[in-house]
């Protein structure tokens, strides 16, 4: 396709039919096509409202194509409107008019509601979990309406129905946030459920997030209210413009139903003997319910949330295979360790109970429970005599292998089982695979881990009795999140809450994680976590280019630095005396005190304040904050110096030498002088090959860092042996043992099958998988040259055994292709570049070039370097070679 096309018109980052909270959504759009050279000179946009019916054009000469403000009348509550675009060329020439996006606009005003918060009308123990309730209320039109819209939400988790069919193709929903501070209503189009006459509404509630167990150590409850609860109305228009609402109020009923539990952490129990199928069916006879009790709902935390796309059912895989374990359980693997639940096929008599647990690994070929804790991740199912296809609703597991019992082994067949895979639907943007399968089978496992652990919000693990928005893992984590996912949507809904929290808390400290479920409880600072609202937006801001987030959250920033840091009273560093968790995970660490590594904890604290603070001098320089530049350009200044008086010697070595502590030191440009950093970088050579022979020795600090301070040193070579090598710790040792997702801990499993002895050891957690960002950007070698892709820079650096890499890149502008390949002593390029953008390609040992958009070729002469770069050995030590 050669010539341009005008592609992903969005507002903010809404690709489809969607609705927004937004007066004056900022306009984008994307291109495709093979034109070479191609820059947008001028744009159309049009604008057709539906009521009153109003079109509009505006002609605009601008190269922008990003973040175009809106340049139309304010937009309404309820307002429905479609955009289209068409661009022209330097040569005058008009693209085609794009496909066009229908936007609606949500209710914007607390006056929009006409309906109050319902809840069940009987108390309960509240230490213990809540019972599932169904709600009702049925409802006349005295005729078919012209347009019907459901706005909804819920305390606790909900599904809807209309005449007894489902609304929407969400799960989870609401989804999870900082419910006091936020609470995510949907929009539904259900004209097509509405009808003439009599007519039902009808959604279930679970607890899920709102008044479910949550947290470690048994965790707690009633976290954000003591009682689930409905919230919705109905608008519904006829065809002579008169307007209808059915809300939630008084009119309403519940029941329990045959869910007798749902909880995030433990499952679903189920009893399909008390199912009712007409509950929700315009013929029921509800004599049997209960009235309802009404409530009162904070009006002013309803948002959509930040156009974050919902949690949906994403695939389905089927069950790989059927085993008997050596104590005869009933064990299916479904070959991926994922996140969701078990779709099923049941038969039996009535009253025959069937179980599902839900592990991530086998030990010794036996389910291993203990990494889960206290979360039992059981899904329980008690028959009716009726065949009955089962599948939860209101919780999720992570998880590769079920135990099934309730069945002989002969009883079970594979096809009646399917794991139905969840999470939030992001768009992919990021693609990588290069000639060494197991580099790409890590690749895929990162992906798998950023699946599972992106539910509603970014969290640490998907299966035990955890499951929390840690700051300080994304920290890690969120450069290369940006790289695989439009991570946008959920990333600033979840930073708006982590903002929320953190005024809320009154001393400039960001909670550990968001949403806090650590109620009543001060806040802790700790660096790389709470540094977690700067960095996360700053990557956002790399990714995206967009400044309007940094501007919204420039107070909550500053907040942190100047307030929630606790420095010491005679100087600018963190209290060295104040507890922090480090550089977490680090191999060397106690297993039951993870963040007390070899590395000191303070000068890792102190290393990322100064980049905190750097950042900070660049967010004010983009924001036109002047004075407030000069101010933290000043600060970075003075804390270099004073970290190098404390930490480095005149030659250069570091106080803790570790890799972590010099790759901070590198990366973050922390020598005062050339000399010091040359002498710290070959002390970091000379410990990864004599002290480490090439295993990693990194945490949560250190590892996302350390391939980007080998490649600021011309050591690229050495971080690709890093990466290749396969035993424990590296990155390859679970690939070879047969992981499909990232671990917590280098040695989650060892190399006798047996678990790690901690009570911590997880098998999804993205954070170490940080390294898919160094594949991307050094293997593939594409990474933007400013903020939001508008130049991109081509740079692949080949190395270790690897002869060709492709890798694709969905940028704000289009899509990025490079694919490499050495053929001999040549080495050849492919480069697709998309419209409105300008690429600068180096090649190995060459010089870059500049070239616009579409299909480029290059090649060249090509050395291969020296492979593999040889570990010191110490004389008369026994060693072995059997690594790359």
């Amino acid at each position: 396709m050669a010539h341009i096309k005008v592609i992903n018109l969005r507002v903010e980052n809404c690709r489809e039919f969607t609705v927004i909270n937004e007066e004056k959504p900022r306009i984008s759009w994307s291109f495709e096509g093979l034109e070479k050279e191609w820059k947008q000179h001028a744009y159309e946009i049009s604008s057709q409202r539906d009521h009153p019916s109003e079109t509009e054009t505006l002609s605009v000469v601008s190269s922008q194509s990003l973040y175009i403000p809106w340049p139309f009348r304010r937009l309404k509550s309820r307002e429905l409107v479609t955009l289209q675009v068409r661009a022209q060329s330097q040569d005058l020439a008009w693209t085609s008019w794009s496909a066009p996006l229908h936007i609606e606009v949500g209710l914007l005003k607390t006056t929009d509601w006409h309906c109050t918060l319902i809840q069940p009308s009987t108390d309960r123990d509240l230490s213990k979990s809540v019972q599932p309730v169904r709600f009702r209320k049925e409802f006349h039109l005295k005729e078919a309406p012209q347009q019907a819209r459901l706005y909804i939400t819920a305390h606790g988790l909900y599904e809807s129905f209309v005449n007894g069919t489902r609304i929407g193709d969400y799960v989870l929903a609401p989804g999870w946030t900082s419910y006091n501070h936020q609470l995510s209503y949907q929009t539904f189009d259900i004209l097509a459920q509405l009808k003439s006459g009599e007519n039902v509404i009808a959604a279930e509630v679970a607890e899920g997030w709102y008044c479910g167990r949550l947290g470690f150590g048994g965790g707690e409850r009633n976290i954000w209210g003591a009682s689930i609860g409905l919230f919705a109305q109905i608008l519904i228009t006829y065809n002579d413009g008169s307007t209808e609402v059915v809300g939630t109020d008084s009119s309403w009923k519940w029941s329990n139903g045959p869910l007798l539990q749902a909880e995030i952490y433990d499952g679903e129990l189920y009893d399909s003997r008390l199912e009712d199928p007409g509950w929700k069916e315009p013929s029921l006879r509800d004599k049997d319910w209960q009235s309802i009790r009404l409530s009162q709902l904070n009006l002013s935390t309803l948002q959509v949330p930040y156009n974050s796309p919902p949690v949906r059912r994403i695939q389905t895989l089927p069950a790989q295979k059927k085993s008997q374990s050596p104590q005869g359980s009933i064990i299916l693997d479904f070959g991926q360790n994922l996140v969701g639940w078990v779709q099923c096929e049941l038969t039996g008599p009535r009253g025959h109970t069937v179980r599902l647990v839900h592990v991530e690994v086998l030990e010794n070929g036996e389910c291993a429970t203990a990494p889960l804790r206290d979360a039992k991740c059981i899904d329980t199912v008690i028959l009716s005599g009726e065949p009955l296809i089962y599948e939860p609703r209101f919780t999720f597991h992570g998880f590769r292998y079920v135990q099934i019992t309730g069945y002989d082994f002969d009883e079970v067949d594979l096809n009646n089982f399917r794991a139905v895979v969840i999470h939030t639907d992001m768009l992919r943007t990021g693609w990588f695979e290069c000639s060494d399968d197991t580099l790409n089978k890590l690749h895929e496992n990162v992906v798998w881990s950023m699946r599972g652990n992106f539910i509603s919000v970014p969290t640490d693990c998907p299966q035990r009795d955890e499951r929390l928005g840690w700051t300080g893992d994304l920290q890690a984590f969120a450069p290369t999140a940006t790289y695989l996912y439009d991570t946008r949507g959920i990333l600033k809904t979840w930073l708006r809450g982590l903002a929320f929290e953190q005024i809320e808390d009154g001393k400039g400290i960001p909670p550990l994680f968001s949403p806090n479920i650590w109620k009543g409880r001060p806040n802790i600072p700790s660096a790389i976590w709470g540094d977690a609202l700067i960095s996360v937006p700053w990557d956002l801001y790399q990714s995206s280019g967009d400044t309007a987030f940094l501007a919204d959250l420039y107070y909550n920033m500053t907040e942190w630095l100047t307030k929630g840091v606790r420095r010491d009273k005679d100087d600018l560093l963190w209290d060295p005396d104040h507890s922090q968790l480090g550089d977490w995970l680090e191999p060397g660490a106690p297993a039951d005190d993870p963040g007390n590594g070899p590395t000191d904890e303070i000068l890792v604290s102190n290393a990322f304040l100064i980049r905190m603070t750097d950042i900070m001098a660049q967010i004010c320089a983009i924001l036109g904050r002047e004075k407030e530049w000069e101010l933290w350009k000043k600060q970075a200044a003075d804390l270099r110096a004073r970290f190098a008086q404390i930490y480095m010697t005149d030659e250069g070595r570091v106080v803790s030498d570790t890799q972590t502590a010099l790759a901070l030191a590198i990366h973050f440009s922390l020598f005062p002088t050339s000399k010091q950093q040359d002498t710290a970088a070959a002390r970091l050579v000379h410990l990864i090959r004599r002290n480490a022979r090439f295993k990693i020795a990194t945490g949560f600090a250190g590892t996302p860092i350390l391939g980007h301070a080998l490649n600021k040193i011309n050591q690229h070579q050495l971080f690709y042996r890093m990466l290749m090598h396969r035993k424990p710790p590296s990155w390859l040792y679970p690939v070879t043992i047969g992981a499909t997702t990232i671990w917590e801990r280098w040695d989650s499993m060892l190399p006798d099958g047996t678990l790690n002895s901690s009570n911590m050891t997880s098998f999804n957690h993205y954070a170490l998988g940080a390294v898919a960002n160094w594949m991307h950007t050094t293997i593939a070698g594409i990474q933007p040259l400013e903020p939001g892709w508008k130049r991109i820079g081509i740079s692949p650096v080949p190395g270790g055994t690897i002869t060709f890499c492709h890798a694709r890149f969905l940028s704000p502008y289009g899509e990025v292709d490079v694919s490499w390949e050495l053929r001999g002593d040549e080495i050849h390029l492919l480069a697709i570049i998309p419209g409105n953008t300008e690429a600068e390609v180096t090649l190995p040992g060459g010089e870059p070039e500049s070239v616009g958009s579409g299909r480029h070729v290059f090649s060249s002469a090509y050395t291969r370097p020296d492979w593999p770069p040889l570990p010191i050995y110490a004389p008369f030590v026994p060693h072995d070679d059997d690594d790359p």
